[in-house]
């Protein structure tokens, strides 16, 4: 069942939301080369229980951790352990926040040191890919206009869309209807309505869109070993449009988002 969210209820999740972006935007400003996964995933623990909230994902049907930490070919779901962060990496960061409540959920790949050319490209490629599904997220839309935003555009540039995985409804549990697939035709699903709450986060792979989980039982890798990169908002639906709320101060923002981006809302 699909809950509809008050004006109350996402202003409390906007509040989680705030706690989300601020921690992501550290952590991607702090991680670099020769560092562990798990001493990101200090950081990310210490920062969320700092500003008032819970991390989310902690026990989370047994997942031992507070982010999940993804390098290179692992697409989601990557246990942060011992692994140490090289130059050239993509490190593709999710993260949750329970506060009074009520979930946030967001995630950004960044490059460790310096990228090549074509890794920058995924990754500017998925963060547009996010923001044109989230352009679509208006009232009287369906559900997979969204979905067929994303994958048009990733596709056009050669890139494969994860299917295995979706996107989700967020509010008091961190996984609520609907699923929100990343593919998709257009003018299918749910006509979507002010007070829908929802996780868009495309997952885009170099080549196929097939992936593996390992013997770990969490950790999502790509079927042929190519990088991947994951980027996602939770985002609330209200009259004016989709509110992102969990926006950082440098989102990708060539495209006019600029409806979406209220200043008091965006984390430092």
């Amino acid at each position: 069942m699909i809950t509809l969210k008050s004006a109350r209820e996402i202003e409390t999740m906007r509040r989680s939301g705030k706690i989300t972006s601020s921690v992501l935007s550290e952590l991607l400003r702090s991680v670099k080369a020769g560092m562990t996964l798990r001493e990101v995933d200090r950081m990310a623990e210490r920062g969320i229980r700092e500003r008032g909230g819970i991390p989310t994902f902690k026990g989370y049907h047994g997942f031992p951790a507070s982010i999940c930490a993804s390098v290179n070919e692992v697409v989601v779901h990557g246990i942060p352990g011992d692994r140490v962060l090289e130059d050239g990496d993509l490190l593709s960061i999710d993260i949750g926040t329970t506060f009074e409540g009520y979930v946030s959920d967001s995630a950004a790949t960044v490059a460790i040191g310096t990228p090549s050319e074509a890794a920058e490209r995924l990754m500017r490629v998925t963060q547009e890919s996010l923001m044109l599904g989230i352009a679509k997220m208006q009232k009287g839309n369906r559900l997979s206009d969204i979905s067929h935003a994303v994958q048009q555009h990733a596709e056009a540039h050669g890139y494969g869309v994860v299917r295995a995985l979706v996107g989700h409804g967020v509010g008091k549990a961190m996984h609520e209807e609907p699923q929100v697939p990343n593919w998709g035709d257009p003018g299918k699903g749910i006509v979507m309505r002010p007070g829908l709450v929802i996780a868009i986060e495309p997952m885009i792979t170099e080549g196929t869109y097939e992936v593996e989980t390992l013997k770990d039982g969490w950790t999502v890798v790509t079927a042929d070993g190519k990088l991947a990169a994951h980027f996602e908002h939770t985002v609330a639906l209200t009259e004016e449009g989709p509110r992102i709320l969990t926006l950082r101060e440098h989102d990708f923002m060539e495209l006019d988002v600029s409806a979406y981006r209220p200043k008091e809302e965006v984390a430092a």
